[in-house]
């Protein structure tokens, strides 16, 4: 059996897919989730052969991170005070999975967004598989048992649409900081998510003003949204 989680945030088409998926003789629905939190706690809890996943539910460096090393949650660390002072609180990311890493993530992704996908397409290909979200189900289905085998699955379509994008003039982690400001997240918040420190936060933010040409973060947004950036 492959065991399979479903992470959706559309009620409804979870349970269209859930259902779907249960029907088949070799395939078991193991959670169904509708948030990055949820996700991460559902993988450490079932370990997943398959997990099917929103692309915009998490960043493409957190789908990295969860298909190759597990699910490795933010670091605090203590360090001694200049001067004697108060001591510091420091974020980084653990190099140590906190659990056996997922199966495989086959990812659905809207054709707009196929832009963001270059940077995993070659690395990972029989860890992270990429559809679109306008595909039959049965090609969903095929592609759950596909990855539960090792095989590639990618959409011949995103990667087309993939390679048809301008160039893109922000830098990967850049796109990442736009994608939480667009999620309506302030800068503590999305220096939280991402475990950089507020200031880094607000350099990137600068960065990518500059580069949009944006007066503000929400025009920023836009601007990338409506060049295929984001």
């Amino acid at each position: 059996m492959v065991r399979t989680l479903l992470a959706l945030q559309g009620g409804l088409l979870r349970g269209a897919l859930a259902q779907l998926l249960a029907a088949e003789h070799d395939i078991e629905i193991v959670g169904e989730v509708d948030s990055p939190h949820h996700l991460r706690a559902a993988v450490r809890a079932e370990r997943p052969d398959v997990a099917v996943v929103e692309f915009d539910m998490l960043t493409v460096t957190e789908l990295v991170r969860l298909a190759t090393l597990g699910v490795a949650e933010p670091v605090v660390e203590t360090t001694p005070g200049a001067g004697g002072g108060s001591p510091a609180l420091a974020l980084r990311s653990s190099t140590e999975p906190t659990s056996a890493p997922v199966g495989s993530l086959l990812v659905l992704v809207e054709q707009r967004r196929a832009g963001r996908l270059g940077p995993v397409l070659a690395e990972h290909g029989h860890r992270i598989g990429f559809l679109s979200r306008d595909v039959p189900p049965g090609r969903i289905v095929d592609g759950v048992r596909q990855l539960a085998e090792g095989r590639v699955v990618l959409d011949p379509d995103l990667v087309v649409a993939a390679l048809e994008v301008a160039d893109n003039p922000l830098t990967n982690r850049e796109r990442e900081v736009l994608d939480v400001v667009a999620e309506g997240h302030p800068v503590q918040e999305i220096a939280q998510r991402l475990v950089l420190s507020a200031g880094t936060v607000r350099n990137h933010l600068s960065r990518i003003m500059a580069k949009t040409g944006a007066r503000t973060r929400w025009e920023a947004v836009r601007i990338a949204r409506e060049s295929g950036w984001l």
